[in-house]
């Protein structure tokens, strides 16, 4: 069996070698078609042609987005131009107004840089200078409560104010009397201890409380007539930053007609005076005689009397909240009287090492907003002055101001004629 199997084996050899060959001469003979047919490969041609393809669309594509990303930065470029020269023009007015500053120009050229235009001067005799200052901002966040209360008060964004404790109990009483027997619905009562709060809620006057504050209670509720008078200037500020105009007003005043008919509110600071005449409350010029001096032995001075800081009219202007900051702070460091604190800082003008307010004031006519010595000392004895009714008569002259509040009011009230007539000129000591 063996020597059969071996034999089988030898025969299918030379059989399978024969096969081999034949593939490989097929093989052979289709490569050889092949190369013919494709010279360059038979995967070249195909991938070639769509390469071709996506380069096209490439270029078309990125011929049209160029075209596209060229027209959009050429607006760029314009708009970024006209920015850089606004900014350009921006930054020369900004520089110029600085070195103008740094220089120390006058006042009146900056403000008029920052408010607008300039302007060319007029004719001879037309020209006026900037009188009425703008507004501030309203800013309700600096007193949330004040502010809904004031909304509730205020008549075209201007009320009376007045500070008042206990001490003066009494002449609160003939004061809001008076306004509401007039008709004036536009006022308020800054109540500085509880007594005069609940005395103004019994009688239906509009009243405040402040928050607590240490420093202004401890002078509010025991303080006298002048202490209380201080505290306004620290008090007013919070009014004026809400926007609103203020009169303020002690509480030593009768009021006989409605001041806010009278007022011209072309200023920041409009006040009464504590002068008597034209020249007193208005000012006037005052020769000194030196006769050591010879030839110049005469040399003139401008005088004016006081304005009154129980009684001004004041808008929300810048200069008028620095007037008040300015008062405010020099009696927390000075032992000094508000009302002169409140002149010198109003009236004094720049000099060296000290740079004054640049407020704009007026002065109230005195036969109208009347101090108590013109009543007392020249109008109760003057047939045709004491026919005169003033809008407001503020006993600031004498000590005895409750009596003469209840005089003022039966004389110009209740028409009794020697009303005023028991009381001195001035005061007795």
């Amino acid at each position: 069996m063996a020597v059969r199997r071996e034999l089988m084996r030898d025969k299918g050899r030379p059989f399978r070698g024969y096969r081999i060959a034949a593939a490989i001469a097929v093989g052979v003979l289709l490569g050889c078609a092949l190369a013919f047919l494709y010279p360059r490969g038979l995967f070249a041609a195909a991938p070639r042609a769509g390469i071709a393809s996506v380069s096209d669309l490439q270029s078309g594509s990125s011929s049209c987005e160029s075209s596209e990303r060229v027209n959009s930065l050429k607006s760029d470029i314009a708009s970024l131009s006209e920015k850089n020269t606004a900014l350009k023009t921006q930054i020369r007015v900004l520089n110029e107004r600085l070195r103008s500053a740094e220089q120390g120009k006058d006042h009146a050229q900056n403000q008029f840089s920052a408010l607008g235009d300039q302007h060319k001067a007029g004719p001879f005799g037309t020209v006026k200078g900037l009188r009425t200052n703008p507004t501030i901002m309203p800013d309700e966040l600096v007193n949330p409560r004040l502010a809904k209360l004031l909304d509730e008060v205020a008549i075209g964004k201007e009320l009376i104010v007045a500070l008042a404790n206990a001490n003066v109990k009494e002449m609160l009483e003939v004061w809001f009397t008076s306004i509401k027997r007039v008709g004036i619905p536009n006022y308020l009562v800054v109540a500085l201890d509880n007594e005069i709060e609940n005395l103004c809620k019994l009688n239906d006057v509009p009243v405040y409380k402040r928050d607590p504050d240490q420093d202004i209670d401890a002078v509010g509720k025991s303080g006298g007539n002048h202490a209380v008078s201080g505290l306004k200037f620290r008090i007013l500020r919070e009014f004026l930053q809400l926007g609103y105009s203020v009169l303020l007003s002690d509480v030593d005043i009768v009021y006989l007609q409605n001041p806010f008919d009278y007022l011209y509110r072309d200023s920041d600071v409009e006040s009464m005076s504590d002068g008597h005449n034209n020249y007193t409350a208005y000012g006037y010029n005052d020769v000194f005689d030196e006769p050591a001096m010879g030839w110049a032995r005469y040399a003139h001075t401008m005088r004016i009397w006081v304005y009154n800081s129980g009684f001004f009219y004041m808008r929300p202007t810048i200069p008028s909240i620095e007037l008040l900051d300015r008062v405010a702070g020099r009696l927390s460091r000075e032992n000094a009287w508000d009302q002169a604190v409140f002149n010198e800082e109003l009236f004094f003008p720049s000099h060296p090492g000290y740079d004054g307010l640049h407020a704009a004031k007026r002065t109230m006519d005195f036969y109208l907003f009347m101090n108590s010595k013109v009543l007392f000392k020249m109008v109760r004895k003057d047939a045709k002055l004491s026919k005169l009714k003033p809008v407001t008569v503020h006993v600031n002259y004498h000590p005895d101001k409750l009596p003469r509040m209840k005089a003022i009011v039966e004389f110009y009230i209740n028409g009794k004629k020697d009303a005023l007539q028991p009381f001195p000129d001035g005061s007795e000591w």
